[in-house]
């Protein structure tokens, strides 16, 4: 290791990655879509084990999704020869690596996104691990998988305890030889800013944990400034915990583009440039789910369904009452969809991903929307396992854990569902009903606890095209349906268990509206349906 202060070596992505030793653990920073992801120095490692088949038998540990769905980041690494143990909280972005570990040939964990994000913090304070209540009920939990994807994962490194007469987890801090990382400029000492990265994450954290822990900490940027010429108010890692540089001049921001100013605040995009949600099942569920927002209210939305909630609220001009969050650190604006959610369009605040864990954690948030893969009657939740897929957790413990009133969004069925919207008159009919249920006796991993949220009071909507329900103490509760929804042959009988069934009132009518016509010269997009977000 150099001197903390010392002009650091820049080497390239393929003699950087020389660093790493078998059996090392290696902390790869980013997050999905190739937002602030070290794609050259994953890619110089993959050809490292290619070429020589060294280093072997690693351990990588990553907070958020790492990939593209398409063969890059963390699939870049999917070897079993190269890789023993994976510890992640999102796996969908690199199906490749989630397919070692739903075929046993890795040890393999999934915990919460925040939990790692303020994890890496606790490591550099030099403690221990991480105390929280984060994971309770969840297959987190010792007392049900302890966070372990597989047979072959037998380790423990999640534990229950009580504190001050409270139960918690207890997450054990990792000791982490290399950390590889990303930033837009280093000057020649290391110290890094991130100006054009759409998004901060945890790079300070990762670095000082793995200082801490007496490993190296390799930087991949785009430019390299002389020293001391980068102002100290846009440093956000110091030099200080830096070892190494790798340039990259065609580093991208993310995987789909090379720069777009408004995920840094350099230009603010028009509204109207925003997709619109064509006409469809999704469409329904997030004009639905965004009835649930008040004016001022600061919101959380998943990945997945729950995202169309960003674009609903941008044509009905709902953007102007309220504030998104997103888990990897952004206040205010428009949140990305699709492989790039974590950037945010326009964003007001960008925060360090531990501390935006903070506010979530602490019930910052009044409403979120999240994705389900599967129901179960107790009201519990899984989008994390399910058959034959491995998504992962992400983000989605903290944010349905720490947040009063949680909506959860998703067709009522899946694979191959075909649904017929109308908008005069409102209402919906299934033309093909989808080949999967999603309302199941029991959840095959739980990843939102039923029981846990009732004790907590918390407020729970289950949102569908055909159907909503709310979670009360007797299981889940019937309380709106779609007009043209037959409840016996389109709802009832497409569940595995019966709900509370009173009288539920029809879904309001401006869920059914037709997408809007756009402005041809590329303003805010022509809307003549009035803003849900007062209709119940």
């Amino acid at each position: 290791m150099l001197s903390s202060w010392s002009v650091k070596p820049v080497l390239s992505a393929d003699a950087a990655v020389e660093l790493i030793d078998d059996a090392a653990t290696v902390f790869v920073g980013g997050s999905g879509g190739g937002v602030q992801e070290p794609s050259s120095l994953l890619r110089a490692l993959a050809r490292r084990f290619e070429t020589t088949g060294s280093p072997r038998e690693l351990t990588v540990w990553h907070c958020s999704g790492i990939g593209d769905r398409a063969g890059g980041g963390m699939s870049l690494l999917a070897d079993d020869r190269l890789v023993r143990r994976v510890v992640g909280a999102h796996w969908g972005m690199s199906p490749e690596m989630a397919a070692l570990a739903m075929e046993s040939r890795i040890e393999a964990y999934n915990l919460p996104q925040g939990a790692i994000s303020q994890l890496l913090r606790e490591t550099a304070g030099g403690r221990p691990g991480l105390v929280t209540p984060i994971g309770l009920g969840t297959f987190v939990d010792p007392r049900l998988e302890g966070g372990r994807l597989n047979s072959r994962t037998t380790e423990d490194i999640v534990e229950h305890v009580e504190l001050a007469g409270s139960e918690a987890l207890f997450y054990r801090a990792p000791r982490i030889d290399v950390a590889l990382l990303r930033a837009t400029t280093a000057d020649e000492c290391g110290n890094l800013t991130f100006e054009h990265e759409a998004a901060l994450l945890e790079g300070l954290a990762l670095a000082q944990a793995t200082r801490a822990t007496g490993g190296t900490v390799v930087a991949q940027v785009k430019n390299v400034a002389s020293g001391g010429t980068l102002h100290p108010h846009q440093v956000r890692v110091p030099g200080v915990v830096v070892d190494t540089l790798v340039l990259d001049p065609e580093q991208r921001q993310t995987c789909l583009r090379e720069h777009d100013p408004s995920f840094t605040g350099e230009l603010s995009v028009p509204v109207g440039a925003l997709p619109v949600l064509d006409a469809g099942p999704r469409r329904v569920v997030a004009r639905r789910a965004a009835a649930e927002i008040e004016p001022g209210a600061v919101v959380n939305l998943g990945v997945g369904m729950p995202d169309g909630v960003a674009l609903t609220a941008a044509e009905t001009g709902l953007l102007d009452e309220i504030a998104f969050a997103v888990e990897q650190g952004h206040v205010g604006g428009v949140p990305a969809g699709g492989v790039e959610f974590g950037a945010v369009h326009n964003a007001a605040a960008t925060l360090e991903a531990p501390s935006q864990f903070d506010f979530f954690d602490g019930g910052g948030l009044d409403v979120a929307f999240l994705g389900m893969a599967q129901v179960d009657r107790h009201g519990n939740v899984n989008v994390s396992r399910y058959g034959d897929v491995l998504s992962g957790s992400g983000g989605f413990i903290n944010i349905t854990q720490g947040t009063r009133r949680v909506v959860f969004c998703g067709t009522f069925t899946a694979g191959g569902l075909d649904v017929e919207v109308r908008a005069d008159p409102a209402g919906i009919r299934v033309r093909s009903e989808g080949r999967t249920r999603k309302f199941v006796s029991d959840v095959e991993q739980v990843t939102f606890s039923g029981e846990r949220a009732l004790r907590l009071g918390q407020q729970v909507l289950y949102v569908t095209e055909r159907a909503v329900f709310e979670l009360t103490g007797d299981g889940l509760r019937l309380v709106e349906v779609a007009p043209g929804t037959d409840i016996e042959r389109d709802v009832l009988a497409r569940m595995d268990f019966e709900p509370v069934v009173d009288t539920p009132r029809p879904m309001p009518e401006a869920a059914f509206s037709a997408a809007p016509s756009r402005d041809p010269r590329g303003g805010r997009p022509v809307n003549t349906v009035e803003p849900t977000h007062n209709e119940r």
